[in-house]
């Protein structure tokens, strides 16, 4: 059976992105492994995302609580339901995402506000709680920042970047993450170049277990 990888790419820099040249090079080295694997990559920038505003609010309650819904609510919850469905679809991920003001660029937030649907990826109930439906899946995630945020260091507290994604995958019920980091990204040539080849030697090292 031929295993389905779904790259999302998260910066709109396209080919001078860090993170999204970290991550095409863990595929490549993958696929080098695994010839017969199916890579799609998704380029969040050129994709048409359904707002996730009041409207899209009243649809999707109007839809889960089984309330008559409007036709018009029915078109907006479904445009939403194809896209996670699209993501579900997937049998491993890669994230290729930037740094933006300690945390993730605006549009693969919109992206995964679209995505996680209760019923289609996560369920809750009384007597269990919580419940993600995407167990068994693997994703790596690699990531971009113009500062360093290494563990154990005061500057470790202002990234939000990392744990974010992380939380996320686990509510969704992916726990079999890895993660590669090039950073920092503003710093002298020669401390730029050393982190992409630190990264890409992990990427490297990651795309053998992935």
């Amino acid at each position: 059976m031929t295993t389905r990888i779904l790259h999302i790419e998260a910066s709109p820099t396209g080919a001078r992105s860090r993170s999204a040249d970290t991550a095409r090079h863990f595929l490549q080295q993958h696929r080098a492994l695994h010839p017969d694997v199916e890579i799609q990559t998704l380029h969040l920038w050129e994709l048409e995302l359904p707002a996730f505003d009041a409207a899209m609010i009243d649809a999707k309650f109007a839809v889960l609580r089984g309330t008559h819904a409007t036709e018009e609510q029915q078109r907006q919850w479904q445009s939403a339901v194809r896209i996670a469905r699209a993501f579900n679809a997937a049998d491993k991920y890669v994230f290729s995402l930037p740094m933006w003001n300690f945390g993730i660029p605006y549009k693969l937030k919109h992206y995964i506000d679209v995505v996680t649907l209760p019923g289609e990826n996560w369920l809750w109930s009384p007597r269990e709680g919580y419940r993600g439906l995407l167990r068994g899946k693997r994703a790596m995630l690699v990531y971009s920042s113009a500062g360093d945020y290494p563990a154990g260091f005061p500057s470790h507290e202002k990234d939000f970047q990392k744990p974010y994604m992380r939380t996320w995958l686990g509510f969704l019920g992916i726990d079999d993450v890895m993660e590669v980091a090039a950073a920092p990204t503003l710093a002298t040539p020669e401390a730029v170049n050393a982190s992409l080849a630190r990264a890409r030697n992990e990427a490297e090292r990651l795309a053998e277990r992935f």
